[in-house]
């Protein structure tokens, strides 16, 4: 890339106008990351003028990135917005789309695809969704510049499921180092009278694949506990059939904020994640960045987001996951090596190294 012209980046902002899911915390962190090598002029970023393209009906801060212009696009919104609107607001640019979709008829574009679960868990999503998408995907694979995911168990998922050439999908790093930023609330403990006992964390979701089943099944064969069960996030059908059984020692606290959830991972004992499916597997790497120890499901995408650091357990067993967190929760040498472990896991990760390296990626396409 060389600065002797300017090169002009459009970036799909639609996420922006969504409550925030993983993918829609990808993309917030990898613009953030290219904002902010911008404002310190990495060479990566040469030349680059880089502009955020939002629905009409998407309110976002002009200085949510303050060395970006953002640009309402009007027409819609959804998919008819991202159809029609954004390709002819996009034209003469790259277009870079982070969250799973892009325009059909636009061929300078660079996607990422985080993965396949359309068509791994296809009991997920509804039927228009997983028809679209076994559509959509292929397609964006065919006519896309490049397309970008998350880990290599993503690139090879990407190519079996969709057709898409190994040759053109890069893989990029991620990070939990977002976490960091978070103020920390020190009085979640009084807010949600978790008590003073230690306790497990998980997370809830309403996604079947997310797999929370195992985590109420595996409380209840333990029965009794010297330790607590802190449940973050939405209420599950499964928690209306269990509700009476559920014992006193889980404790359900709903929708939490960044900084809760920070405060909530600094103080667990430890984190659960029993997911089936993933692409790549954020959430414990977000809780070993806040040094919180983490158990979760034996798959090949999660082991190469955790590596070494983390104890794993078999999706399917309730009994291994509860004896798991009663190994975890009673040792502290297996707790301490965990946490440590993950400390040193995730250290070489950062949400810059992500953006620098779809700079790279994407620079091929980026010389007129």
């Amino acid at each position: 890339m060389t600065a002797s012209s300017p090169v002009r980046i459009s970036i799909n902002g639609r996420f922006l106008g969504r409550r925030p899911t993983g993918v829609d915390r990808f993309a917030y962190e990898v613009v953030r990351g290219i904002d902010q090598m911008l404002a310190s002029n990495d060479p990566a970023t040469s030349g680059l003028i880089v502009e955020v393209l939002v629905p009409q009906a998407v309110q976002v801060d002009p200085t949510l990135f303050s060395n970006m212009k953002i640009r309402t696009v009007p027409g819609g919104s959804g998919q008819r917005w991202e159809q029609i609107s954004l390709p002819l607001a996009a034209r003469g640019t790259l277009l870079l789309n982070l969250c799973n979709a892009g325009p059909l008829f636009f061929r300078n574009q660079v996607t990422v695809l985080h993965d396949a679960a359309p068509v791994r868990v296809p009991e997920a999503y509804t039927r228009a969704f997983r028809t679209w998408y076994r559509v959509m995907a292929p397609w964006i694979g065919r006519i896309a510049r490049r397309v970008l995911t998350v880990s290599e168990f993503s690139s090879r998922e990407l190519s079996d499921a969709y057709r898409i050439p190994a040759r053109k999908i890069g893989v990029l790093p991620m990070s939990g180092d977002h976490m960091l930023r978070a103020e920390e609330h020190v009085d979640v403990r009084e807010k949600y009278q978790l008590g003073d006992r230690p306790y497990v964390l998980a997370v809830s979701s309403a996604s079947s694949h997310k797999n929370f089943r195992l985590v109420i099944e595996a409380i209840e064969l333990l029965k009794a506990t010297d330790y607590d069960f802190v449940i973050v996030g939405s209420s599950l059908p499964i928690f209306n059939a269990v509700q009476q059984a559920l014992p006193d020692f889980v404790k359900r606290v709903g929708y939490v904020s960044d900084a809760e959830l920070r405060s909530l991972f600094r103080d667990a004992a430890c984190f659960v994640f029993p997911s089936l499916y993933e692409g790549y597997g954020l959430p414990p790497v977000e809780a070993m960045t806040l040094g919180c120890p983490v158990i979760a499901s034996n798959l090949p995408s999660i082991r190469e987001a955790c590596g070494d650091a983390a104890f794993y357990v078999s999706p399917t067993s309730a009994s291994e996951l509860g004896q798991a967190m009663t190994q975890v929760m009673t040792d502290d040498g297996l707790r301490g090596a965990l946490r440590e472990g993950g400390y040193s896991h995730v250290e070489h990760y950062s949400w810059r190294a992500t953006a620098l390296r779809i700079l790279k990626e994407i620079s091929p396409w980026l010389s007129h």
